[in-house]
């Protein structure tokens, strides 16, 4: 049997070989990078190298990344830690965040949504009238993990300092796909993740910029800047760098053949009846997003699985439930068709053979979707 075509990347992307390689001679080691004995120094001295190594591939100084267990607790720190100044109560998300900023909502003070066009990209000229003097921290995802949106994340960080507050970008889903570079903007806040660039899962980072006052969100012994407690995984930090220091090495190469992949599917998807493509320029070059009218997306999902395509919904579950994606409902689709639509994901294992064996069975597949929702 012929191995499934991984088309789910944005969820998580296998970790590559390289990455392996990397991380094998610190997992045996011993040595918490915090005690001062041989041990301890030479676990630190790894861990500082893979710090050092992330802050000059996104341009910051070593001193402003900060370790976390992934894009979630990245994501919570920059946002519950902007807050805390009673003059400014307020947070500003778009209606398109991940759920790790948008589930914000009953644990802060006032929160206040920025609405997105059909193509879900942020509303520059709304949000310049909600932004204010009460405002603490925006939060824009760079890349919609979704629909592959870019975010005018520059251009809302100056709307942003207009007003005294900070800006905060999700990255997880843009770091290798797009630049990242923060030597040249005036971006606050930053969340990365390693296992979606081919890293291992249970570490990330929060970049925060010189000058940028958070609070801890938790407690313990403020290892990471006083931020962030709890030991440093050594091996997970060396596998994260290894994998940021390829992803951008091969950046441009890579997210072009990605882009081709993606337009090439974009360009199948039209052909077919009742499909309506969400994934719309400006858009990252590793996501595409489609509504298949007339079905459930947990039918063509399972449907897809069967035929050796895996692929995702994209949106929450709730008890093996699916619901209706908040990001395509905010972008003005309908309950069902934000209920009948998927996610495909590219990464560095996907190839024109993936693309052409999805096309092949999405036909009849969407068929039989449509006749079991029928």
């Amino acid at each position: 049997m012929d191995e499934p075509s991984y088309l789910d990347h944005a969820a998580g992307s296998p970790v590559l070989p390289e990455v392996v390689n990397a991380m094998v001679p610190a997992l045996g080691l011993p040595g918490n990078p915090n005690s001062t004995h041989a041990a301890g120094r030479r676990a630190r001295r790894m861990l500082e190298e893979a710090r050092e190594l992330i802050a000059a591939r996104v341009g910051v100084q070593p001193s402003e990344v900060v370790f976390t267990s992934g894009g979630t607790e990245s994501n919570n720190l920059a946002v519950l830690g902007s807050l805390g100044d009673p003059a400014r109560p307020q947070l500003a998300i778009s209606a398109v965040e991940h759920a790790s900023v948008a589930a914000v909502v009953g644990r802060a003070g006032e929160v206040v949504r920025l609405p997105v066009n059909p193509e879900g990209h942020v509303l520059l000229h709304a949000a310049e009238q909600l932004v204010g003097a009460q405002t603490a921290v925006v939060s824009l995802l760079w890349v919609n993990n979704e629909t592959g949106a870019i975010q005018p994340v520059v251009a809302a960080a100056e709307l942003a300092h207009r007003h005294g507050a900070l800006l905060h970008s999700d990255a997880v889903a843009a770091l290798g796909h797009v630049e990242v570079d923060l030597s040249s903007n005036a971006i606050d806040l930053l969340s990365l993740s390693a296992h979606k660039v081919g890293g291992p899962v249970g570490i990330g980072a929060l970049i925060v910029r010189r000058g940028v006052r958070l609070r801890p969100i938790g407690f313990g012994g403020g290892q990471e800047a006083r931020l962030r407690s709890g030991t440093v995984p050594v091996a997970l930090a060396v596998g994260f760098a290894a994998a940021v220091e390829r992803a951008c090495n091969r950046l441009e190469p890579e997210a072009a053949r990605l882009r081709a992949l993606r337009d090439r599917l974009i360009a199948e998807l039209a052909r077919l009846p009742e499909v309506r493509v969400n994934t719309v320029e400006p858009a990252g070059p590793a996501i595409v997003n489609a509504t298949f009218v007339g079905t459930r997306a947990d039918d063509l999902l399972l449907l897809l699985d069967e035929a050796g395509i895996e692929a995702s919904t994209g949106s929450a579950c709730s008890a093996g439930v699916h619901q209706p994606s908040e990001v395509l409902l905010a972008m003005g689709r309908s309950q069902a068709d934000a209920a009948a639509s998927l996610r495909f994901s590219f990464g560095p294992d996907t190839t024109a053979g993936d693309i052409e064996r999805l096309v092949a069975v999405l036909p009849e597949a969407v068929a039989r979707a449509r006749r079991a929702f029928g």
